[in-house]
């Protein structure tokens, strides 16, 4: 089984920034694709950034978080991270991780076996 933890959500006005982290445990986490996803109200859970296994070269982002958003990993630590800067009030949602075994970088939720339980990300105008 493969646990998932994220950490590091909360309110910011809007142009600030969070980081997000991701602690993974019960499997090899650089064996792992992983991927940031979120869900805002009444919305449906969307893609946000993924990173590939190993050494992370490869990393995919949503447009409407292009150049804003970094997704890295620290494979000694277990742990992926989401850098947000120039937050906007839209960015508000859940941010959730997510793990899936191999080398592939995949923007699709079903795509994804392990899931964490989610972090508040709250973004004031």
């Amino acid at each position: 089984q493969v646990q998932l933890v994220e950490a590091g959500g909360g309110l910011v006005q809007a142009g600030g920034s969070l980081r997000l982290s991701c602690a993974a445990s019960g499997h090899t986490f650089g064996s792992y694709a992983m991927g940031w996803f979120r869900q805002a109200p009444g919305k449906e859970r969307e893609f946000v950034a993924a990173i590939s296994w190993s050494s992370g070269r490869n990393t995919y982002y949503a447009d409407s978080v292009k150049g804003r958003f970094t997704i890295s990993r620290d494979n000694a630590k277990n742990t992926v991270y989401l850098q947000m800067n120039s937050l906007k009030p839209e960015d508000t949602a859940v941010y959730y991780c997510a793990a899936r075994p191999g080398l592939l970088v995949l923007t699709t939720m079903s795509e994804y076996d392990y899931w964490g339980q989610g972090t508040q990300v709250t973004v004031s105008s």
